[in-house]
């Protein structure tokens, strides 16, 4: 049927058709340059000429990249070729909106023009939040709080050396203010990377907590998109599948010998597909709920948030499966091997316990205090409060989740 057949049918007929159709339609913007391989951070000069840097912001975490000679490498390439620069470390996991605001102060007084984070997605994050700032006339945090909306942004680019938040080639950031303790994210494509070095071999001397936490960060980035209630593209599903086992298969790998190059390849590349939009091509956007309750977690007791997400996902699960079953079943039997049954709630359950077992097999906690906390009556129902105005009331695809069920997940996460 052409298009022009189906504009002559009257608009009845054209909802009729619509109903089969069980994709939605979508926007994918991905114009980050990526450079992978080993030994690809010696080209970071030579990236920051070819997009225009002339005095960029290096930003970076903690010592290992200086100890390493890293960063040094780095500058080494800048002053060779003329480009100016300033450096600001000590940038920490669940970015502190203190160290944003002194950036800022620092790529405002040197005019900035390109900033440089070299570190895991905390520091990337950070520099997408400076990004915002420099050009920006009020507080950055209004930008966080949706007060206001950016209308620009300096350049980032970033050499990554941890495989985690998928920040890398991402539209989001997420920065906590440890002041009020909200962590609020922002997402625009004004802060995707300019270009990304990703070299696996910088990843070899995370440790065995991060590196588990970021792999089940990079799972929880697609599941959350795999767990939509309208729309969907089996492509998209099998690239999901394809991420997810991924992740799987190469971390205990990578936890046996942290110098296994191929390990850290898989799961570096994995994480850069699992949050920059194609894992939700033809699906609702996906369900978050898991990310918000985490995200107040986190800043209430500055937990890793990978091993957040683990301690989470399995109450939420446990909490909403009814709503979605043909969704989790499809999870437990394609994903999750399952045996399919008659009995699909008991394979639905099947794949909810499998995850959880994969996430301890990794040194991950499956519950709020084996992650280390142990909340009180009054903390639960502050985490719930903040989660409820955080989301603006309420959140999710497989069910819509209000105050309460906040509350009654932190409480069953226990």
């Amino acid at each position: 049927m052409s298009v022009v057949e189906v504009g002559l049918m009257s608009k009845a007929r054209q909802m009729e058709l619509l109903k089969g159709i069980k994709m939605k339609d979508f926007k994918y913007y991905t114009p980050t340059f990526v450079r992978f391989g080993k030994g690809t951070e010696n080209e970071t000069g030579d990236l920051l000429e070819r997009f225009g840097a002339h005095t960029v912001l290096v930003l970076y975490g903690s010592g290992r990249v200086v100890e390493s000679g890293l960063i040094g490498s780095i500058l080494d390439q800048m002053d060779e070729l003329g480009i100016s620069h300033a450096e600001l470390g000590g940038v920490v996991p669940n970015p502190r909106l203190s160290t944003v605001r002194r950036a800022i102060a620092l790529g405002k007084e040197i005019n900035a023009d390109f900033i440089l984070a070299v570190g895991g997605g905390s520091v990337i994050d950070t520099a997408k939040a400076v990004g915002y700032g420099i050009p920006d006339e009020g507080d950055v945090w209004d930008l966080y709080k949706k007060l206001r909306v950016p209308e620009t942004a300096v350049p980032v680019g970033c050499v990554l050396t941890l495989s985690a938040t998928g920040s890398v080639m991402s539209d989001s950031s997420v920065i906590s203010n440890e002041e009020t303790c909200e962590k609020l994210g922002l997402n625009s494509d004004l802060s995707r990377p300019a270009f990304a070095v990703m070299d696996p071999q910088l990843t070899t001397s995370v440790g065995p907590y991060q590196t588990a936490s970021g792999s089940t960060d990079i799972m929880m980035h697609t599941m959350e998109r795999y767990f939509n209630k309208e729309g969907g593209l089996e492509l998209t599903d099998m690239i999901a599948k394809g991420i997810i086992r991924t992740i799987m298969d190469n971390t205990p790998k990578a936890l046996e010998d942290p110098e296994n190059y191929d390990a850290r390849a898989e799961i570096m590349w994995a994480e850069a597909l699992s949050h920059n939009g194609l894992t939700g091509c033809g699906g609702d956007g996906g369900d978050w709920s898991c990310h918000k309750i985490q995200h107040e977690l986190s800043a209430q007791y500055d937990v890793a948030h990978g091993a957040g997400l683990a301690a989470i996902w399995g109450t939420w699960a446990r909490y909403v499966y009814r709503d979605l079953p043909e969704r989790f079943y499809k999870f437990a039997v394609d994903i999750m091997d399952v045996g399919p049954s008659e009995d699909r709630e008991a394979v639905i359950i099947r794949g909810i316990e499998k995850t959880e077992e994969f996430f301890r097999s990794i040194g991950m906690p499956t519950s709020i205090r084996e992650l280390g906390p142990d909340p009180t009556e009054e903390e639960l129902n502050i985490m719930a409060d903040r989660c409820e105005r955080s989301v603006g009331g309420s959140i999710g695809s497989v069910r819509r989740l209000y105050r309460d069920d906040f509350y009654n997940i932190y409480k069953q996460a226990l």
